[in-house]
């Protein structure tokens, strides 16, 4: 199974980032191991995200950049409104990433 590593970017992935490289770095991981550990963090986020992630969310905003490469799509929006069933929240700058999922399973 391919899976995108943009969760590592993520608060929790930069978290388990760093743990993994104060491991490694203090000897008690090996650096093939935390690769893969990532490599399954990657495999576990996007499982996750498809299989148990029912909510959805509107999203309005002035769209300040945008851009296209590689099929992945990247949106800037500024003064942005989230908005489920439950809750808005505004915000003063977001960052959407959007990647085919169609790619992971070539």
């Amino acid at each position: 199974m391919a899976t995108f590593e943009l969760y590592r970017r993520s608060t929790i992935g930069m978290c388990l980032t760093e743990t993994l490289d104060e491991m490694v770095s203090s000897g008690t991981l090996t650096p093939e191991l935390a690769i893969q550990v990532l490599v399954q963090f990657d495999k576990s986020m996007t499982e996750a995200l498809e299989t148990q992630v029912k909510s959805k969310v509107s999203i309005k905003g002035h769209l300040h950049t945008y851009r296209f490469c590689d099929n992945v799509w990247t949106f800037i929006l500024q003064d942005a409104t989230f908005k489920n069933e439950e809750c808005q929240e505004n915000v003063g700058r977001a960052k959407i990433v959007a990647c085919d999922s169609k790619l992971l399973s070539q």
